[in-house]
């Protein structure tokens, strides 16, 4: 009733209210979730998306921790996550993939492949150095992930990435 009350005050339109979860009639802009987030403090409740969105987020940070720390290969991504955040893996898990739509090793990958991206633009290494640095088991593995995500062999990227390199050198 109270939650009710507060969405009617605003003048939110809503549907359903029920056992503390809401649906609303349409999506609320930035100005009237703020307001609701607001009200809602007030009387100590909080809008649990909000909450969840922090932890993704948190999840995020924490997958560029683990992929800028030197020897992450000695610790599993899923423990390394759940001592940061103290829920059950499969727990965090589900809730990534629900927002986001693509599992936390996805995400890693994906976050792995724009790392060798930068390795190979930026830096002089062979790509047997960069399948290490980016823990990559083989040079084979890393060009398989790397054409999965791209589209692109390592090489072809390398020279697309020098070609635009010397374009914005010579003007």
């Amino acid at each position: 009733m109270t939650v009710e009350s507060i969405l009617q005050k605003l003048k939110i339109p809503f549907q359903i209210v029920s056992l503390g979860e809401v649906e609303l009639v349409q999506p609320l802009d930035d100005s009237k979730r703020h307001e609701l987030e607001t009200e809602l403090k007030k009387l100590g409740f909080e809008l649990i998306e909000a909450r969840l969105n922090k932890i993704v987020e948190k999840i995020k940070k924490i997958v560029l921790s683990y992929l800028a720390n030197d020897d992450y290969h000695q610790l599993k991504l899923s423990s390394f996550i759940t001592r940061s955040i103290h829920y059950e893996y499969s727990y965090l898990s589900n809730l990534f993939s629900s927002i986001e739509g693509i599992t936390i090793e996805q995400y890693f990958i994906i976050q792995r492949i724009e790392k060798v991206k930068e390795l190979l633009v930026y830096q002089e290494l062979t790509l047997a150095d960069i399948a290490y640095q980016t823990g990559f088991s083989s040079t084979a593995h890393l060009s398989a992930q790397f054409k999965k995500i791209t589209g692109l062999t390592p090489s072809h990227f390398k020279k697309i990435g020098a070609a635009r390199r010397n374009a914005t050198d010579h003007i």
